[in-house]
């Protein structure tokens, strides 16, 4: 889903064809009374902003700190993020997947863009993208060198395909240097990108900057 308000965004770039497209039609649609502009931009704002990935990030941070939730959280990743109370469309079923030392887990969304709202919010525009969605199977270790994201040569590498029955949620390793950090400030470390394992954690430090 695309908002069309995201001209002004990411330092005024271009809109692209897509963008462009979407931007017509709600303009259409509101000139024809079918959308109430305020309606949705609260709806966006809901995912944006109270969904997600603020979400996820409390699920994490939980698996991170309690280990009866963690072991919940892997072996039944549906109802150990619903007891959380995040729920909704395209979150029914859930996989959750941890990130070890021997194992990196990545998702990806081949076909089109399935995606877990209710724990990651909206779907970033490069997850969407026809670049991503094929370089991530067939080149995984380039994908993560160009976020930034350098993993040992000893380190497997795994793929997962989302689908609009599976979703996943990507556990990442906890940031060294963070015992007795509470739920709150763990939280606070858990960045979208390392729930789809595209990217890390914050760190302790560059938290503190």
């Amino acid at each position: 889903m695309v908002h069309a308000h995201d001209d002004h965004a990411e330092g005024g770039a271009e809109l692209s064809e897509m963008q462009i497209r979407v931007r017509a039609l709600e303009s259409i649609l509101v000139e024809k009374g079918y959308v109430d502009p305020a309606a949705l931009d609260l709806l966006i704002e809901t995912y944006e902003v109270k969904v997600g990935p603020r979400n996820g990030a409390r699920v994490v941070a939980k698996a991170w700190t309690d280990p009866a939730y963690h072991e919940w959280l892997l072996a039944d990743g549906g109802q150990a993020i619903a007891s959380l109370g995040y729920t909704g469309r395209q979150g029914e079923n859930m996989v959750v997947l941890e990130n070890t030392a021997q194992v990196h887990n990545m998702v990806v969304c081949t076909l089109c863009s399935c995606y877990p709202w209710p724990v990651l919010g909206l779907p970033p525009v490069w997850y969407k993208s026809a670049a991503y969605r094929s370089r991530a199977v067939a080149d995984p270790r380039g994908v993560l060198r160009d976020f930034g994201v350098e993993l040992p040569q000893g380190t497997e590498i795994r793929v997962w395909d989302s689908t609009a029955e599976v979703r996943y949620l990507v556990v990442p390793m906890r940031p060294a240097g963070t015992d007795g950090w509470s739920e709150d400030e763990l939280a606070r470390l858990v960045t979208r990108d390392s729930m789809i394992g595209t990217g890390l954690p914050t760190s302790p430090q560059e938290a503190t900057r």
